[in-house]
């Protein structure tokens, strides 16, 4: 029997996933989406670690995806100068301009409209929410002086939350623009953009892509600050994916409401029918220890049973040191949960008559219909990978089993819940082809004799239209 687990996992390349042996190893494992961090990214690098993947693609012959993800306007002190500890009610200047060594009265910041956009009475959070200064006056050019209310040791390059501040940065810097160019070069599968706050981000990097690529490059919107869960409706309106990107939200947010803003997003992405990714701290305690606390497990079956379309690692698989292990705990855990009775998602029909309507209630009505009937799977003819995200959306029981001729989505379509993509460019008739996909799904181990079959396609087929007609099949043979 094929991997069943329908639940994606993304791991993040890094210093302890740079050999070819040990990335097949976590493919094995269960990894379908590796995610390239380009906050620590050396180009060199990533063009052997894409080359590796794709070269085991072609060996295992599976396809698994690539996730470029930018930086976005990460705010940062400078470099200190010997241990400095601040204690509560300390004064200290935070300081743009040129780089100089800080020490406990002053600290250089790499963010230069800082003292322009932050008002007295706002709050500077460093090193994920350790220590807390409060605004006191700006000089709105160079310096800004604060208050420690939280103290403790102030570190080199540690990152900066303006959580009461509305920054002036776009979310696409010119360092982003740079990774973006050479990811698209790369054909990378997914773009994600970090800092996601307005519709306007995302509009920014949609065009670049377009200028730059003949092919989409679908983009995954990290939500992690508290403007994009405000505005989350017209986020989704130009993302094709979202993060959860519970670090710097659980630093900009409380953290004690980051767990219900995260229900409500995974819900908002099911209903727009995009996929959701759930990031941050799922295994961390593994980047050293060969066991997860129950925490952890806990947190990762909860997010599949929110309705995650992926669970995503980052130190575990890039710095930690058992990045093979980490993903075997996971896949079990996602095998465990996900076929769970308790699982609900959202099972309204489609009712707003886009042009699009007819597809769309097709998925629907196969989603629904493949419950009832016990359908082992559901098979798709797609050209852009459409169907194969609003089947998924729906969480169908059965198998979502894609064909394509069109090798750019194979990989992208690797990051939906459930579903398993095929290459396949023999159009001829519909019986025939109906033929040919169900001889390549027991082939593969996906259907037996007396399985019942859901085949969705685009009538006439050799047009490649939207998908219009649903047969339902009960296999007889399973001869290939």
């Amino acid at each position: 029997m094929p991997n069943t687990k329908k639940t994606k996992i993304v791991a993040t390349l890094g210093p302890a996933t740079s050999n070819k042996d040990i990335i097949r190893d976590m493919i094995n494992a269960g990894v379908d989406v590796f995610r390239i961090n380009f906050s620590h990214a050396d180009y060199d690098d990533v063009k052997e670690r894409i080359a590796m993947i794709r070269e085991l693609n072609e060996e295992l012959g599976i396809f698994t995806a690539i996730l470029a993800d930018l930086q976005g306007p990460k705010l940062r002190v400078g470099v200190m100068g010997g241990e400095v500890v601040v204690s509560p009610g300390d004064e200290i200047v935070f300081e743009t301009g040129e780089p100089f060594e800080g020490d406990a009265e002053r600290v250089y910041m790499n963010y230069q409209n800082f003292p322009r956009d932050v008002n007295p009475g706002e709050r500077v959070l460093l090193d994920d929410g350790k220590l807390i200064f409060e605004i006191l006056e700006t000089d709105h050019k160079k310096k800004v002086k604060a208050r420690v209310v939280q103290g403790g040791p102030l570190k080199s390059k540690k990152g900066v939350n303006l959580p009461n501040t509305n920054i002036s940065l776009p979310a696409l810097t010119e360092k982003d623009v740079k990774d973006a160019l050479f990811a698209i070069g790369q054909q990378v599968d997914w773009i994600a953009l970090s800092f996601v706050r307005y519709s306007q981000d995302l509009i920014d990097l949609q065009n670049l892509i377009r200028e730059n690529s003949e092919h989409k490059i679908p983009i995954v919107a990290k939500i992690e600050k508290p403007e994009a869960v405000q505005n989350i409706d017209k986020i989704v309106s130009y993302c094709d994916g979202l993060m959860v990107a519970r670090g710097d939200l659980g630093v900009e947010i409380p953290a004690q409401e980051v767990p219900l803003i995260q229900k409500k997003l995974v819900l908002r992405a099911k209903k727009a029918r995009i996929p959701v990714i759930i990031a941050t701290q799922m295994m961390e305690t593994m980047i050293t220890s060969l066991t997860p606390t129950r925490a952890e497990v806990n947190d990762v079956a909860n997010s599949v049973m929110d309705g995650a379309d992926a669970v995503m690692l980052s130190g575990e698989t890039s710095v930690g040191n058992y990045p093979v292990q980490v993903i075997e705990k996971m896949s079990s855990i996602l095998h465990s949960v996900e076929g769970s009775d308790l699982i609900k998602v959202p099972q309204e029909p489609p009712h707003i008559r886009t042009k699009r309507y007819i597809t769309k209630s097709v998925c629907y009505h196969a989603a629904l219909m493949a419950n009832e009937i016990k359908a082992k799977a559901i098979s798709t003819l797609t050209n852009s990978g459409y169907t194969a995200f609003q089947i998924s959306a729906w969480r169908p029981s059965a198998h979502i089993l894609v064909f394509t001729s069109n090798k750019r989505i194979l990989t992208q379509l690797n990051l939906l819940w459930g579903v398993k993509a095929f290459y396949y460019d023999r159009f001829v008739s519909t019986d025939e082809t109906i033929e040919d996909v169900n001889a390549i799904a027991c082939k593969k181990g996906f259907l037996d004799v007396g399985d019942m079959l859901i085949s969705l396609a685009a009538m006439p087929i050799k047009a490649k239209g939207m998908v219009n007609t649903l047969r339902v099949t009960e296999i007889e043979t399973c001869s290939f």
